[in-house]
Formats: C-alpha cells, sequence, structure tokens
C-alpha cells in the first residue's frame, strides 16, 4: 500500500481503528478519505471500505456498487485484487436484502476474480466465502 497517498492512509487507519474496535472512528477516516479522493483509484479504495462501516445493507450495496464503478474506470491492473472483495461485499448486501438472484450472479462474478487474490489467509477468506454463497444459492 502507498501509505504517501493520503487516501491509502486514511484507509490503513481506519483498518487499524476497526482492528481496535474504534468502528465509529474507522468509519470517520473512511469518510475523510472519500472526500479526499483524487481519483477512481481512491474513489475505489476508499468506496471499498466505506462499504464495511454501512449498518444497512442498502447503503453497503450502494458503496460496493460505487466501488465497483471506480475499479471499473481505472481498467488496469491496480484494482484487479479488489474485485473479488467487491463482488462478494454485493453479493452479501444483495443476499441480506432478499435478492438471491442478484446475489448469485454477483458471487459468480467473484468467482471470476479468485486468481487475483493472494495466496494468504485473506485470499482464503474471500475464497471461501464465495463458495460458500455459491453453494447456499445454488
Amino acid at each position: 500500500m502507498d501509505l504517501g497517498n493520503p487516501v491509502l492512509k486514511l484507509c490503513q487507519d481506519g483498518m487499524r481503528a476497526e482492528a481496535e474496535g474504534r468502528t465509529a472512528d474507522a468509519r470517520t477516516l473512511f469518510e475523510q478519505a472519500w472526500t479526499m479522493r483524487a481519483n477512481d483509484y481512491d474513489a475505489c479504495v476508499a468506496a471499498h471500505y466505506l462499504a464495511r462501516r454501512q449498518d444497512d445493507p442498502e447503503d453497503i450495496l450502494r458503496w460496493n456498487q460505487v466501488a465497483l464503478r471506480h475499479a471499473d474506470a481505472v481498467g488496469d491492473s491496480t484494482v484487479a485484487a479488489f474485485y473479488p472483495s467487491l463482488h462478494v461485499g454485493v453479493a452479501m448486501a444483495d443476499e441480506r436484502l432478499g435478492n438471491t438472484v442478484a446475489a448469485r450472479a454477483a458471487f459468480e462474478r467473484a468467482a471470476e476474480h479468485v486468481a487475483a487474490l493472494p495466496a494468504d489467509a485473506y485470499g482464503e477468506q474471500l475464497q471461501t466465502a464465495i463458495t460458500e454463497g455459491l453453494r447456499r444459492l445454488s
């Protein structure tokens, strides 16, 4: 992560706040990152993290869709590893909203991007979420 980028630094600080149980602080930091976004990459990252701090599934869905639009606008590999998580976020929000057809389609899109995931616990966690989501909705 390029910590010379103030948006990414705020998101990292927000993740640290989450890990410490300071969820309100995390949300504030992610909102600041959104306000400071300078390009589609910044917007993708900030919206991705903002989606995590929403309570309403419709807001979660909306922020993940915003992040996806900005990821698509970036148009290169710098956002490739975000796609599985973004699609899982959309899928889970759609599932909570009862939109099972849309949720399954989003899990399928996430599955199309698993090759971009890192070979670590985070990547495994997302792969499990995709597999379990597809199983639940089949």
